[in-house]
């Protein structure tokens, strides 16, 4: 039993071993295994490279040797057999069999498979050769191949009319103008042969015929070979057969030479002018002037004055609305096509790129065509390209399909402004005045052809392209049902000598415009801009009266004129602003959110206008910005320090050896403090000038306003990356900017106005707040004659106390326990507008001369004991007049204090002139603002918009405008900060170094 076991399980090991080593080896011959050495290239061959007893094996892409008697065919991917030889067997490529002929049948049918007798001589291919006007026949009429091949004669006997065909295996009867000439097969002479048509001597018809075709823009002309071949015979034709191919193939060469021709030179279009005139029996097509019975369309006329009249009398009879139940957004344009030899095509829709040479998605392609969508695509093409993409022209006749109230269809031409024109070798479609164009109808895209000199199977020596293509819409004037004139095609080629076509690219551009009469719209905007600027005239006007009252001078000088000057730019650049935001708020508006068509949006070239007008308002208002920072940064200003000494402490004498009384000293820090504070608010404002522009970049790039200012019908906020986008207009992109700009700027400031200042900062108040806890005035003059004042005394006498007695006074304050604040006794009034009297201001410059000799001490060790003491002495003596002038010790500067009338709040101005005594107008609106950043923000609103769009409208890159408008803000920010600190040190004897 065991040695039975151990024998089954050695034969089971020996027969797994031999089943293993057997599949091993089948799966080494299935699957062959990848040597290590092997490489993957061969040798590159085309089939020009064989041989001629080679052929190219199109599975090995290798030359391989032909088979014994056979040598390489015509298109060199097979084998034939050599002449005199038949095939026995054909399997293709290489695997033919071919057997010599014998000796009394050395002749090859056609078809290589037998061998014949032949009745005369034999070809180079070893077929049988037959003479001319006979036909080869080599089997029965049952198929039967007989003994030896006939030559038969085609009949050209009057009954019969018969030659043979050009394979020479038929007889077929002669061209019919062969026999309405001369009766005959033959066009003998004096009969013309031209393009295969025979035709008599004896007509009418021009003999001297030009068959040049003509490159303007190249200033030259060549002979081509299509116009050598078949311009006189289709001229002929269309003339006196009035064959329909023949008269447009006859217009096709016309239109090849650009529609060109002038009265002297029988060229194409002087040829087809000429069938036109001698046709003028035969009736119209369609009750149309321009077309004539058997004649493409191919002209309008050529009468001055006639284009206007065909592009803006009659308006189509279809509608174009936007939204609403009656959306028709959809332009029906479709092409009747025609080869180059006049044969009709098909008729075909324009949608799929018919026109446009540039490729791209058909949904963008066909986006050229939806109403009010302003279309523009470019590229750039290979000159090969062209080349194998149109090797023969394709000719198309326009219209735009429309449904009539009846619901029938209707088809409408339209006109083509052909650039390349020539009338009388001048380019009359290149004029301004389209008085002087000449509209014609057809056009193609590609001319390959006629640019062919000597043989048409050779490269072109010129080739013409359609590289600008431009579809114009023009909506009728005051239209509300979406009414257009006839579209207008403006086309224009470009005349390219063709060198090296791999090496050449063409530049190509295909754009759909709409336009509209803007005279209505410029005049109103002219009427805007006079009113208004007449108001910022009167406006100015009153500004530099009150500027001229502030300073004292009643003189009107040079001062006052540049003065009068620099206030109509910033009420002008005002104009400007609320005239382009009105404008650019109405396009869009009234565009984006019509149904029926009545407005549409300014071209480009239209858009100047406005642009200028947005470039204006900011030259003007930053000349006004830069004003008014000068203004604030030479502002005089002083702080007036009520502390007084609080007694005596003894104090040792230099020099003497001993001591003495003198008054306490009184504290500086409160001054400091305070003009710290002041530094701190020259340039807060109402809004953050950060959150602004991050906030504004938002709604457009990211929530998609931008969207909004695209040259389409649509008010969506978001697109397609896959649908065709349009360019932007100058004017919606300035309009949905500056609405959301204006619109955040507003809402911050309401923000800050209503909850911010009440609820948690209000940094103005504060500051006078400040002031008055810190027992510190401040004296301001924005003018000669006039400023602000702020009453900073302290109700409770010191303000240089402790922690106990400071919270004593809060107190007390809060309890209505102390006197009120304000200058005048029992009122709250801190804030003052000042006029002062000429006198004051006289005094008040003296003692300023001493103060501001030198620009503050800048290190105060290395300073002069005499200078500091001189300043030091200043400083006091300016303190202590204005500190006595305010508590009305000098009689002959005494002040009055009255509230200010409503005209002179609106106005901005003061009526009374402050002769004897200065005027303190009392003051609720902290107008002292007007010197800070705080108080001018409409103006830094404005100049911060006007600096974005004009960014934007130049470099059309929103976060570039957002950038460089935030950047400029802290650039000028820093430099109000900078040098307003060092007038705020120079005004005040506060040592620079303090304000922090």
């Amino acid at each position: 039993m065991v040695t039975d076991g151990c024998g089954a399980g050695v034969a089971m090991a020996v027969w797994s071993t031999s089943s293993f080593a057997s599949v091993t080896v089948f799966l080494q011959l299935v699957f062959p295994r990848v040597s290590q050495a092997q490489t993957f290239s061969f040798p590159f061959r085309k089939p020009e490279t064989c041989s001629h007893n080679q052929y190219f094996d199109i599975s090995a892409l290798s030359c391989v040797p032909c088979g014994a008697n056979q040598r390489q065919d015509a298109q060199g991917t097979s084998c034939v057999c050599l002449p005199g030889f038949q095939i026995i067997s054909n399997n293709g490529g290489a695997d033919i069999i071919c057997k010599k002929c014998p000796e009394d049948r050395k002749g090859v049918t056609k078809d290589g498979w037998n061998c014949i007798s032949c009745p005369g001589s034999l070809t180079a291919e070893g077929k049988c050769h037959c003479p001319t006007g006979h036909i080869l026949v080599e089997r029965d009429v049952a198929g039967t191949l007989l003994s030896q091949a006939t030559c038969k004669l085609c009949d050209e006997n009057e009954d019969s009319f018969t030659v043979a065909n050009a394979l020479g295996n038929r007889c077929v009867r002669c061209e019919p103008t062969f026999i309405n000439t001369s009766r005959s097969c033959a066009c003998l002479k004096p009969n013309i042969l031209t393009g295969g048509l025979c035709f008599s001597s004896t007509g009418n018809f021009p003999p001297h015929m030009i068959s040049a075709a003509r490159y303007g823009e190249l200033g030259m002309s060549l002979i081509s070979e299509w116009f050598a071949k078949y311009l006189q015979s289709s001229a002929a034709a269309c003339w006196v057969y009035a064959n329909l191919t023949s008269c447009q193939a006859l217009g096709n060469m016309c239109v090849m030479n650009m529609n060109s021709h002038d009265s002297v030179t029988f060229d194409a279009c002087r040829l087809f002018q000429f069938v036109f005139e001698h046709t003028a029996g035969l009736r119209t097509v369609h009750s149309i002037s321009f077309w004539r019975q058997n004649l493409p369309w191919l002209f309008y006329g050529d009468q001055l004055g006639l284009a206007p009249q065909i592009l803006s009398t009659t308006p189509l009879p279809t509608n174009f609305s936007f939204k609403g139940q009656n959306q028709n957004t959809k332009m029906k344009f479709v092409a009747a096509s025609y080869d180059v030899r006049g044969n009709f095509l098909k008729w075909q829709t324009l949608e799929g790129g018919v026109l446009q040479l540039c490729p791209d998605t058909e949904t963008r392609l066909n986006a050229a065509y939806s109403f009010g969508t302003t279309y523009l695509q470019n590229c750039v093409i290979p000159l090969s390209k062209l080349l194998t993409d149109f090797p023969t022209p394709i000719f198309y006749d326009l219209y735009l399909e429309y449904t009539n109230e009846h619901q029938h269809q209707y088809i409408w031409a339209v006109p083509v402004l052909n650039l390349n024109l020539q009338h009388n070798k001048m380019f009359v479609n290149q004029d301004s005045n389209s008085g002087k164009w000449l509209l014609t109808r057809r056009i193609f895209l590609v001319d390959a052809l006629s640019g062919r000199e000597n043989d048409l199977g050779s490269q072109p020596r010129l080739i013409r392209i359609a590289t600008q293509i431009s579809l114009s819409i023009r909506l009728v004037p005051n239209t509300k049902n979406g009414n257009i004139y006839p579209p207008l095609i403006t086309i224009g080629y470009s005349d390219i000598d063709v060198k090296d076509p791999n090496s050449q690219f063409v530049k190509i551009s295909f754009s759909v415009k709409y336009e509209m009469n803007q005279g209505e719209a410029h005049t109103q905007t002219d009427i805007a801009l006079g009113v208004l600027g007449g108001l910022a005239v009167l406006s100015s006007l009153l500004k530099t009266a009150g500027w001229k009252r502030r300073i004292g001078s009643p003189m009107i000088d040079l001062q006052t004129v540049m003065k009068f000057l620099v206030y109509y730019a910033g009420d002008l650049a005002n104009v400007f602003v609320i005239v382009t935001v009105g404008t650019g708020l109405y396009w869009l508006i009234f565009f984006k959110a019509q149904k029926s068509v009545s407005v549409l949006l300014p071209m480009p070239a239209q858009e100047e206008r406005f642009v200028t007008y947005v470039g204006c308002a900011f030259a003007l208002k930053a000349l006004q910005f830069l004003h008014k920072l000068i203004s604030q940064i030479t502002i005089d200003i002083f702080f007036i320090d009520w502390e007084r000494p609080k007694g005596k402490v003894l104090k040792a004498v230099e020099g003497e050896g001993g001591v003495r009384s003198a008054t306490v000293p009184v504290s500086i820090w409160r001054t400091y403090f305070v003009a710290n504070e002041w530094n701190e608010i020259q340039t807060v404002r109402k809004i953050n000038p950060l959150f602004q522009v991050l906030t504004v970049l938002f709604f457009l790039e990211v929530v998609g306003f931008k969207n909004l200012a695209l040259m389409d019908s649509s008010s969506s906020l978001s697109r397609n990356p896959s649908s065709y986008i349009a360019p932007y207009s100058h004017i919606l992109r300035y309009a949905v900017s500056a609405a959301l700009w204006l619109v955040i700027g507003i809402i911050q400031i309401m923000f800050f106005a209503v909850f911010y200042e009440r609820f948690i900062e209000d940094k103005i108040r504060q500051f006078v707040d400040l002031c008055c806890m810190s027992n510190i005035s401040v004296f301001l003059l924005s003018h000669k004659c006039f400023g602000y004042y702020i009453h900073g005394r302290s109700v409770h006498g010191h303000a240089d106390t402790n922690m106990e007695e400071m919270n004593m006074n809060l107190k007390r304050e809060a309890e209505n326990l102390c006197s009120q604040r304000g200058l005048v006794p029992n009122t709250e009034c801190q804030t003052f507008q000042i006029a002062i009297s000429s006198q004051m201001r006289q005094h008040y410059d003296r003692i300023h001369e001493t103060l501001t000799r030198k620009n503050g001490p800048a290190r105060l060790l290395s300073s002069s004991a005499s200078t500091f003491e001189q300043n030091i002495k200043a400083y006091h003596t300016m303190n202590k007049f204005l500190g006595s002038f305010i508590d009305h010790v000098h009689k002959e500067m005494d002040y009055l204090i009255k509230d200010k009338l409503l005209l002179e709040r609106i106005l901005g101005m003061e009526f009374m002139e402050p002769m004897e005594k200065s005027i303190f107008y009392n003051d609720e609106g902290y107008s002292f603002s007007s010197v800070l950043y705080y108080g001018n923000e409409a103006t830094l609103l404005i100049y911060d918009l006007l600096f974005f769009c004009v960014v934007d409208l130049a470099c059309q890159n929103f976060i570039f405008a957002a950038f460089l408008t935030y950047l400029q803000q802290e650039i000028f920010r820093f430099i109000r900060n900078i040098i307003g600190q060092k007038n705020l040190a120079s005004k005040t004897l506060v040592d620079q170094r303090f304000l922090i």
